[in-house]
């Protein structure tokens, strides 16, 4: 049976420490702390199983945060395929205040060795075999080659399945190039790409360019405001407002959205419900606590 194929090549524990305030040089009493299994991919992966998918997570984990991560996985029910790595998976830390909104500490992250990565490439060409779609989400970690999205993109590309992206900066850059079927950039990392790729111009122009490169969609998320979903060679642009909700937290809020996206794509739905069920599960997302799905 064919299933989505989630990727989180650089996965982390999230911890948020809640406190009453942050004063610089000043003992802060953290007054809760909260772990679970944090990064992109693995948020993506958990929104698909609350959907009713049944999705197959591949990830790198080491150390003690490795084997932590992994039971908070298991306890969640959530299949995932582990390649042990020697570095340490990383934390990374949220400090949430009462009233002054959130600080997010992210380490860098294990550095793999050439010889992990060529075992990561191989288990990506196994689990290909029985995928319905790939989900390439959150940064490449140190070690990775700068086009190391753009070889997986390709080896999806082989075997006609689709290809959904969500990264930044150079891998954004690079995967670009290798065609994925969708990609899923912010406004600011959309205008970033643009710059590099010598354009400056409006968003939907942009989006436009981007989409002409892929051939594929690219759906543009920017916050409150309407996001956009574009296709060049099929000449169509599409926006929606996601609904009128108030941002509990907007920690996971792209990574439902791109879960509920690539749910409708496999089920082979119109685009204009790809953006519909995307709005919908992002806003959803920022009503809850981070880490944590709706009831």
């Amino acid at each position: 049976m064919k299933r989505p194929l989630v990727l989180a090549l650089n996965p982390s524990i999230d911890a948020e420490w809640r406190v009453d305030d942050v004063r610089w040089e000043e003992k802060n009493n953290v007054t809760s702390e909260r772990r679970w299994a944090g990064g992109k991919g693995v948020n993506v992966a958990r929104w698909l199983k609350h959907l009713g998918e049944d999705p197959r997570l591949l990830l790198p984990l080491g150390g003690n945060s490795g084997v932590e991560l992994a039971a908070y996985l298991k306890r969640e029910k959530i299949a995932a395929t582990v390649l042990p790595i020697r570095e340490t998976t990383r934390v990374n830390v949220i400090v949430t205040t009462k009233s002054r909104g959130q600080l997010r500490f992210n380490p860098l992250g294990p550095k793999l060795a050439l010889a992990e990565w060529q075992r990561m490439l191989g288990c990506v060409r196994k689990e290909l075999r029985s995928a319905s779609c790939v989900i390439l989400s959150g940064s490449l970690p140190r070690g990775v080659p700068v086009p190391g999205y753009a070889q997986i993109i390709r080896m999806a590309n082989e075997r006609r399945i689709p290809a959904l992206l969500d990264c930044d900066g150079p891998a954004l850059a690079a995967a670009v190039a290798a065609k994925p079927f969708l990609v899923k950039p912010n406004e600011h990392e959309l205008e970033q790409w643009a710059k590099v790729a010598g354009q400056g111009a409006s968003l939907g122009t942009n989006a436009n360019l981007m989409s002409k490169i892929t051939g594929g969609w690219v759906l543009v998320t920017r916050g409150a405001k309407p996001a956009l979903l574009v296709n060049a060679h099929a000449n169509q642009e599409l926006t929606e407002k996601p609904p009128r909700v108030k941002p509990r937290n907007t920690v996971g809020a792209g990574d439902a959205m791109l879960a509920a996206v690539a749910q409708q794509v496999a089920r082979g739905t119109a685009p204009e419900e790809w953006l519909e069920a995307g709005l919908a599960a992002g806003s959803k997302a920022t009503q809850i606590e981070a880490g944590r799905l709706p009831a």
